[in-house]
């Protein structure tokens, strides 16, 4: 079967950057990303790379910052009060959810100082040129409760008992 929107994909992956420095390996997890495609679960250029390809497909892709995470936003790296923050015990690198604009953010201490704290909410990898060596295990047609939640199910869910808010 052909990957194509309205499917649910399974595959492994091994995500590095330009240096060959390894990022994410899901086969040491071993733990297979499951996506549905066409409906913005992975970054926009992978999805593209993917579309058309078949169970047993074998393939690498380099995507630039802007198919992947986008391109760093300065001012996205802001001074916040300490106060902000659950935790008195602040190190740079730490990472916190908050909420933003368009939902939940998640941003990392860049610098802890007497008052304030320097924060960067740019996803970590943006800005970055990353590789990714894909293998697609499986392509099946979605159900009618996965289109209607926008992502696969778990494993065991009765999908007769989803509730189905989306017309198809």
């Amino acid at each position: 079967m052909t990957i194509a929107p309205q499917r649910v994909v399974t595959l492994h992956y091994v995500l590095g950057d330009t240096d060959g420095n390894v990022l994410d390996d899901s086969r040491a997890r071993q733990t297979p990303l499951e996506y549905l495609h066409g409906h913005h679960n992975i970054v926009a250029g992978l999805e593209r790379a993917l579309d058309g390809q078949v169970e047993g497909a074998e393939l690498s892709v380099t995507l630039m910052p802007a198919e992947a995470y986008g391109l760093r936003n300065e001012a996205l790296v802001r001074e916040v009060g300490r106060s902000a923050f659950p935790v008195d015990d602040l190190a740079p690198g730490m990472r916190f959810q908050t909420p933003g604009d368009d939902g939940p953010q998640v941003v990392t201490v860049v610098e802890v100082r007497d008052d304030t704290v320097l924060v960067d909410s740019n996803h970590p990898l943006a800005g970055h040129t990353l590789r990714y060596r894909l293998e697609v295990l499986g392509v099946r047609e979605a159900t009618r409760a996965e289109l209607a939640k926008g992502h696969p199910l778990p494993p065991g869910t009765d999908h007769g008992s989803v509730e189905d808010r989306k017309a198809i």
